[in-house]
């Protein structure tokens, strides 16, 4: 047989040799490489009902509304459910995944936070990790008298007529939240003066959404419609609440406009008429924190305020227009 040349250019044949997988695996090890593989993510956390229940106690006594406090309740049990009460990173993008397409970009957006939220309260690292999407742009409704007035038009046979009214026209020159109207009692009230006070007393099942209570005022119009409502509401009407939230909500289903759009009317209307901006944020209960302005400079008693709304908001806004 020839023997193999040194300078052949054919390179000789490998030796036949049993190769060991185990020295293999050593040899590529992440010790000899440098290069660390991912862990996997085999932690999961247990949750139980008690841990849901402090989690929401600690939120309701924070001030939020007893409708919120639910729909927290809501999202989360949901949640919890659909991951058997064990969290991991895996289950919970799956289960964000499976619900992002049945809800509008906002409310899923609220339900990650939620989430989230609850996740930090856990003490779980990765919580952060779950990024919400930004939130949707929406362009703004316009209202304006025409609105209002077939609004009450369309409450014209209702046996609550004097109240639907009352809410309206109250709602329209105050610039409360539906909340905060649907949580108005009678000692709130100064209709002599025209003054609200919304207050935030949890205990009472009252709320703000910044915490503060405040002052708001209504006009004329308002006023006498409040009188005409308080007259039917405290002479044997079967009424429990000047504006129970699920009564007026089921009254609005499909009426031209919804209690939150009269908001959106006494906003608008005041920069229509050109009332100062500042104003308006402290009447309407905006959030103060991003103004360092109306945080540490302006100061306005309930009089001064008062003479203010009652240069930009007439005595008639809406029937009388």
């Amino acid at each position: 047989m020839a023997s193999s040349s040194p300078f052949s250019s054919n390179p000789p044949p490998e030796p036949l040799i049993n190769k060991n997988p185990l020295q293999e695996s050593r040899a590529r090890s992440p010790a000899r490489t440098g290069r660390q593989p991912p862990k996997p993510d085999f932690t999961s956390i247990k949750v139980s009902k008690e841990q849901l229940d402090d989690y929401l106690s600690m939120a309701d006594i924070s001030g939020i509304s007893k409708r919120w406090l639910r729909d927290v309740w809501h999202m989360l049990d949901k949640y919890l459910s659909y991951t058997k009460w064990r969290v991991d990173k895996k289950t919970s993008i799956m289960y964000l995944k499976m619900i992002k397409g049945k809800y509008g970009q906002s409310y899923y957006r609220k339900h990650i936070l939620q989430i989230r939220k609850f996740l930090n309260y856990l003490n779980v690292d990765w919580a952060n990790d779950i990024k919400p999407p930004a939130e949707p742009y929406h362009s703004p409704k316009i209202v304006r008298n025409n609105g209002i007035m077939e609004t009450l038009g369309y409450f014209n046979d209702n046996p609550y007529y004097k109240q639907m009214k009352a809410i309206i026209l109250l709602g329209a020159s105050s610039g409360l939240r539906a909340e905060e109207l649907y949580q108005l009692e009678q000692e709130d009230m100064d209709i002599k003066n025209r003054v609200l006070y919304v207050n935030h007393n949890p205990k009472s099942g009252q709320t703000t959404k910044t915490g503060k209570s405040r002052v708001a005022f209504f006009n004329d119009e308002a006023g006498i419609a409040l009188i005409e409502y308080m007259q039917f509401f405290n002479n044997g009407c079967n009424l429990k609440k000047l504006f129970s939230q699920p009564h007026v909500e089921r009254a609005f289903r499909n009426a031209p406009m919804k209690v939150k759009d009269l908001r959106k009317f006494f906003s608008q209307e005041w920069e229509r008429r050109n009332g100062s901006y500042a104003v308006k944020e402290l009447l309407m209960g905006h959030s103060l924190k991003k103004s360092v302005d109306l945080q540490h400079y302006t100061y306005l008693d309930e009089n001064d305020l008062k003479k203010i709304y009652n240069k930009v908001i007439p005595d008639y806004m809406i029937a009388k227009t």
